[in-house]
């Protein structure tokens, strides 16, 4: 298991701590306000449908902001370099305005509560399960990686014992979202947002004053680590060695396209926050809001990565007891003086909270009104299923510590990240990518390419790349294959189906796929049946041959 390294500890003081106890009050605070607007079991998944673009569009990109956005992509930047980029400018902007502009309306008209209702409107009730399973495991999953970086960090910053710091943080994410629902998780998100950057820009700018500015970063790396280090395509050619361990291949396809729209257009911790929007262009709005501010948060967990690479260069070595995921507590503990101090604790027990809230609740929403009310006790009254929720928002809550445990093999929690997103979200992307642009995609091809692609991706990752059967010289490297393997594997799985099973009936499809007029709007399609997304077969056979492409540098 990897802790923080014994010796690093805040020097922190009443100051700090009256921030922190402050901070927790008005989290608090806000969980029982919100409570008086939960009355139906809408209010408490999706805040009635009733907030506006601005609230909806902070909370969208504050969900992010977890243990994957401050110290895992600062420990992506000290490990990898300024690549980290990547991850934003072509792994999360793209994504998001499709999301906006193209995939909303078809949440949002439906009136689905959760993304695997779309999939049961779309294809069957096998492919709704199945999707509603996955989901629920995975979602679990990562919360359980806020609660152990959370815990790991305020056991060495603060030292409370680990166990201490899981129950008190989970305790506290209980109660606020139990008591107010998603209305609770989304206002604190909001607060959340502005903590996080009043912790991360002090840290990134007394950082670049440690190394002598921006120049002398830059002087420090390139001498230790070469002119690679710090350009975002470096060495990325096929067959080209550079430190993130992948070509640009891999890296648009991976992580630009598959990695990318399967986490931003169907992980639900995120697509709820528009859901909850008060109308359909507030919904759209959300993740464009959401997009303004990511461009530039790069930054702000990018450069302390960077400047932890110079003040400790045995970081993540096995020379050295600091993970990678030390670099911003690091950091703060050399940077920091009290009072700012505090602020930043604060602000990363938010974003491990937000994180993990995020996580939890969509969990509560998807097990609740897709699995329990539509597999287990159906037609109940409206308040059994409120109650039900937050009930199973307690056991979600227990559950993520159990999992927070798992994330502790990993050195870089980006990374063990990126490994859930390609074996539970890449595959559920490729599903949701060919049904809403295929009309003849059949019922029974959305389950048979949720299990191919879920195959595909571990097979990939545990056969070929952890048992050596390929050289992959990186764990990221290896993620991007694996999306791209299990989206091709899932894609050619759905059409072969699709040649042998039937068609959901045509009248079915209204405003299910693209170009079909929607039930309760007057638009009239204007694509032609003769568009190229209407003919996927036609690209299957490019998608195998990049998908071959992606392993050929590696078997040079």
């Amino acid at each position: 298991m990897h802790y923080l390294a014994e010796g690093l500890r805040l020097p922190t003081n009443g100051l700090d701590y009256t921030i922190l106890a402050i901070y927790f009050v008005v989290v608090l605070g806000i969980g029982f306000a919100a409570r008086a607007s939960v009355k139906t079991s809408l209010d408490f998944f999706l805040s009635g449908r009733s907030l506006p673009a601005w609230v909806t569009g902070l909370a969208f990109v504050a969900a992010n902001l977890g243990a994957t956005e401050i110290l895992g992509m600062a420990a992506t930047g000290a490990q990898y370099g300024v690549a980290v980029v990547h991850w934003y400018w072509i792994g999360a902007i793209p994504a998001m305005v499709f999301l906006g502009l193209v995939m909303m309306p078809f949440y949002y008209r439906s009136k689905v509560r959760s993304v695997p209702e779309f999939l049961l409107q779309r294809f069957d009730k096998s492919a709704h399960l199945l999707s509603s399973i996955l989901f629920a495991f995975a979602a679990i999953l990562i919360a359980g990686v806020n609660l152990y970086a959370l815990s790991i960090v305020v056991e060495a910053l603060l030292g409370w014992p680990q166990w201490v710091a899981i129950v008190v943080a989970g305790f506290f994410v209980l109660i606020y979202i139990t008591i107010g629902g998603l209305s609770s998780a989304i206002y604190n998100e909001v607060l959340q947002f502005f903590v996080i950057l009043a912790a991360l820009i002090p840290l990134t700018l007394l950082g670049l004053k440690r190394v002598g500015g921006w120049d002398g970063l830059t002087g420090s790396l390139e001498k230790s680590h070469g002119p690679d280090f710090l350009s975002a395509w470096g060495g990325t050619g096929i067959g080209d060695a550079n430190p993130l361990g992948a070509n640009w291949l891999t890296i648009i396809l991976g992580l630009g396209f598959v990695l990318s729209f399967g986490y931003w257009t169907t992980n639900f911790a995120e697509v709820q926050r528009a859901l909850s929007a008060k109308n359909l262009s507030a919904a759209k709005r959300t993740p464009l809001i959401a997009a303004f501010p990511k461009i530039f948060i790069v930054f702000a967990v990018m450069i302390p990565g960077l400047v932890a690479a110079v003040v400790v260069p045995q970081i993540g070595t096995p020379e050295s007891d600091l993970t990678y995921n030390d670099a911003i507590p690091l950091l703060m503990q050399e940077l920091l003086p009290n009072g700012v101090l505090g602020i930043a604790v604060t602000g990363l027990l938010a974003a491990f909270m937000a994180g993990m809230a995020a996580n939890v609740s969509s969990f509560n929403t998807v097990f609740t009104t897709d699995i329990w009310a539509r597999y287990v006790k159906k037609d109940r009254p409206d308040a059994y299923y409120l109650r039900f929720g937050r009930l199973i928002t307690a056991i979600g809550v227990l559950a993520s510590i159990g999992t927070a445990f798992i994330a502790a093999s990993f050195s870089n929690i980006m990374s063990y990240l990126q490994t859930l997103f390609s074996f539970f979200n890449v595959p559920m992307f490729v599903v949701f990518i060919i049904g809403m642009f295929w009309k003849r995609a059949s019922m029974k091809s959305g389950v048979w390419g949720l299990v191919a692609g879920t195959t595909a991706a571990m097979v990939n990752y545990f056969w070929i790349y952890k048992g050596g059967v390929i050289d992959i010289p990186t764990d990221q490297g290896a993620n991007f294959v694996s999306a791209i393997v299990g989206f091709v594997a899932g894609a050619v799985v759905m059409v072969a189906v699709t040649l042998f099973t039937a068609p959901k009936p045509e009248a079915e499809l209204a405003g299910l796929v693209y170009g079909t007029e929607s039930p309760d709007t007057d638009e009239v399609p204007d694509e032609a049946d003769s568009a190229w997304y209407r003919r996927p077969a036609l690209l299957g056979w490019g998608a195998i041959v990049l998908a071959a492409l992606c392993y050929l540098p590696y078997s040079l």
